[in-house]
């Protein structure tokens, strides 16, 4: 048998199981909650590597591995930013956004929940945040297409075009079925396969090159500056770089895929329970793909191989250092990188236009059956807008990823916060501040030069937490049902038994 045979029967059995697993998801699915959000019953677990796994697409093992081999440890602050934000984001948001979301009048989307948390009957913050979801979701997923071409091209030589294309019919097949529930169980066996995948390769490759002296050797002979985390000294240019990626931790407390795993948990006080899952899971598999870039340098020039494109550095290693079939299964986790955040932000895009767009336009409520077929059609509407778009990529899949990743950070995560901790938000502070953050972010990455080079989510996100704070501070009137849900949701994030009663009341009248 030749190594390609391996590499298949690794993929396809990798396939199988996908779509196996979204047939059971779609036989515990009989409704338009359970297909959005699992009727919130995640275990914490779960939910973490759910959230791992669909937060890091194609770039965990591509992009970034990449940019590391290119510029070396100064672009391990991208890393360093993320961690810190995951974990913030489990330890400030995930229990208090579980409990809010459902006591204020049990709301499944991010726009339903910033539409009840402010009483906005204009519906206007609703619409529009459906509206920046599906723009830069659609962004975002399309990256994931580029990715899933760009993995066939350069592991089988394949023609782009296919490549995308089987990527995006699998990842469909277990999405539309499966809804919410099946992508989150994917994700748990995608999560899983990129963890050891990040393990065994840089390990493999140390081995390989002759140990991580030699491979510290051979780095600072050829890229002196590699092994600095300022790239060599501090200037201006690798402060904005620094400053760049520590960013990107501000990006999670607004990503809509990633939060919407915490309203699906099954309590707030699941949240620990996650926080430590997630933080191991993540810390560990950043520290693979940081020093599986770096080790990339000694390997591509011990082994004289010539590296066309940066972002392929672990599917080559793999493929060269580990038994075919192993290969596959690496082959498979960057897959499953790629596969696992294009379903979740299917997912997302088609709660935008049914729950948070369809839904409000119509004025007699349609039923759960018409709703799910609704959901399964906007998840397919979706993906093919972002594959026409994906026929001709511009640019790499780390700056698409990093386009969309600052639109929502800077759209959503102050108001996230905000929504969570201040109680005088306002509908119209909360408009304002969104709509800020994502102009900010469009302008922004057109500029060029100086300052202008610093990752727009940082002035982005700034200008959008000071633009809602002003005008919530002038538009707030005082409204008792506001206050009083204010404090009961902070009460239920801390009280377990206060939160299981709470539940247990509503699905009494939920069946009476």
């Amino acid at each position: 048998m030749n190594d390609q045979f391996f590499i298949y029967l690794a993929i396809g059995i990798y396939f199988l199981v996908l779509i196996g697993i979204g047939v059971a998801a779609y036989l515990r699915t009989s409704d338009h909650e359970g297909y959005m959000l699992a009727n919130r019953g995640l275990p914490g677990w779960v939910a973490a590597l759910s959230a791992g796994a669909s937060d890091m697409s194609g770039w965990l093992i591509m992009g970034l591995p990449g940019a590391i081999y290119v510029a070396g440890l100064i672009e391990a602050w991208t890393a360093i930013g993320l961690t810190i934000g995951a974990f913030v984001n489990w330890l400030i948001v995930a229990p208090r956004l579980r409990a809010y979301s459902q006591v204020s009048r049990n709301s499944i989307t991010l726009p339903s929940f910033f539409e009840n948390r402010t009483r906005d009957s204009s519906r206007v913050l609703r619409i529009v945040s459906s509206v920046i979801v599906l723009v830069f979701f659609t962004l975002y997923v399309s990256s994931g297409m580029v990715a899933g071409g760009v993995f066939f091209e350069s592991s089988f030589e394949a023609d782009y075009l296919t490549g995308m294309l089987i990527v995006a019919a699998v990842t469909l097949l277990y999405t539309l079925f499966g809804g919410f529930l099946g992508a989150s169980l994917t994700d748990v066996v995608q999560g899983l396969m990129m963890f050891i995948a990040l393990i065994i390769v840089p390990i493999f490759a140390v081995i390989s090159v002759g140990g991580w002296g030699e491979a510290v050797s051979l780095i600072n002979t050829l890229e002196p500056n590699h092994l600095s985390f300022s790239g060599g000294g501090l200037t201006t240019a690798s402060i904005i770089v620094i400053a760049s990626g520590i960013g990107w931790g501000l990006g999670y407390f607004g990503q809509p895929h990633i939060v919407v795993r915490f309203m699906a948990l099954r309590a707030p006080s699941d949240a620990k329970q996650a926080r430590r899952v997630g933080l191991a899971w993540q810390a560990i598999s950043m520290a693979g793909t940081v020093f599986a870039g770096l080790i990339g340098v000694a390997w591509v020039h011990q082994n004289n191989v010539d590296l066309a494109d940066p972002e392929t550095i672990v599917l080559l290693m793999s493929q060269a250092l580990l038994h075919p079939l192993f290969a596959g299964f690496v082959l498979a986790a960057v897959l499953a990188a790629i596969m696992s955040t294009f379903s979740s932000q299917l997912i997302v895009c088609s709660s935008a236009l049914v729950e948070d767009i369809y839904k409000v336009v119509r004025k007699d409520p349609p039923s759960d059956r018409r709703l799910v077929l609704m959901g399964r059609g906007a998840v397919l509407l979706v993906a093919i807008i972002a594959g026409l778009l994906a026929l001709n990529p511009n640019g790499t899949i780390l700056e698409l990823v990093g386009f969309a990743w600052a639109g929502f950070g800077a759209a959503f995560g102050p108001l996230v916060l905000l929504s969570l901790y201040y109680r005088k938000l306002t509908n119209w502070g909360a408009l304002s501040g969104m709509v800020v953050g994502a102009v900010v972010v469009f302008v922004w990455a057109e500029l060029t030069g100086g300052i202008f080079d610093l990752y727009e989510i940082v002035p982005g996100f700034i200008l959008s937490l000071l633009v809602t704070l002003i005008v919530s501070a002038v538009t707030y009137k005082p409204n008792p049902e506001v206050e009083q849900e204010f404090e009961r949701a902070a009460y239920l994030a801390k009280n377990r038994k206060a939160f299981d009663e709470l539940m247990a009341s509503e699905k009494v009248t939920a069946n009476a």
